[in-house]
């Protein structure tokens, strides 16, 4: 596992092209909920800690995201500032607190025990999942006016690959995010995109894992092989359009 931090990492160019500096990290610990941006992050197997950790399921298990459920892109979700420190373990006084407009404050333990729920899904993936109990239930049924549950993702048993034709050969596994570990943009390609729109629209629309700065508009697209300081190395296999 290693840790990469904000503002301090490389991403080296190649053929003339500029470097470009790793701008900010932002964590999304319920899927399609608003993310956190932070200062350092965890690298763990299935990509960021914390990051599509939790994703709220319909009366089927079926995941809810901001294509069907715009509502949740205004649900906040907080974890404690000391959670992305390395080595960091939850005790029982740590919570996941959770708030949406007109909605009491929710608290969920990081150290609770957990049932199982079956038949959970997310895209083409379908498998168990730690359910977060009749009290969140509730609070996310009421605030969606439908059943609806909370769940987190069961690492002990579970595994997500993703998909073999754009990592070929090389293992990666995700959570609950829709294909990757990672999502990078870059500011330069929202600048550029802002240019010839006639309302701007923020970094935030595009959910980023890793937002870099300094490099041409676009140029992430055309990246096969990324390096971020000395300790990690990810490449990808494009789709052909």
């Amino acid at each position: 596992m290693a840790m990469e931090k904000a503002a301090s990492s490389l991403l080296g160019g190649g053929g003339g092209e500029p470097a470009a500096t790793v701008k900010s990290i932002f964590i999304y610990p319920i899927k399609s909920c608003r993310g956190l941006a932070v200062s350092q992050a965890l690298i763990i197997s299935t990509g960021f800690r914390w990051d599509r950790q939790w994703v709220v399921v319909n009366g089927k298990g079926r995941a809810y995201t901001q294509r069907v459920e715009p509502k949740l892109a205004l649900v906040q979700v907080e974890l404690p500032p000391e959670a992305f420190a390395e080595d960091w373990q939850p005790t029982p006084y740590d919570h996941l607190v959770i708030r949406a407009p007109g909605m009491d404050t929710l608290k969920i333990p990081l150290a609770a025990e957990h049932t199982t729920i079956d038949d959970v899904s997310v895209w083409e993936w379908s498998g168990s999942a730690y359910d977060e109990g009749a009290e969140v239930s509730e609070w996310f049924s009421t605030y969606f006016g439908k059943p609806s549950r909370l769940v987190r993702f069961k690492e002990a048993s579970e595994t997500r690959p993703t998909d073999p034709y754009y990592g070929q050969g090389q293992g990666y596994k995700i959570m609950f995010t829709d294909r990757f570990p990672f999502l990078i943009a870059s500011q330069g390609s929202l600048d550029a995109l802002n240019e010839i729109l006639k309302e701007p629209v923020p970094m935030n629309r595009f959910r980023p894992n890793i937002l870099v700065d300094g490099c041409n508009p676009y140029s992430e697209d055309l990246w096969k092989t990324i390096k971020i300081r000395n300790n990690w190395i990810y490449t990808i296999k494009r789709s052909k359009l």
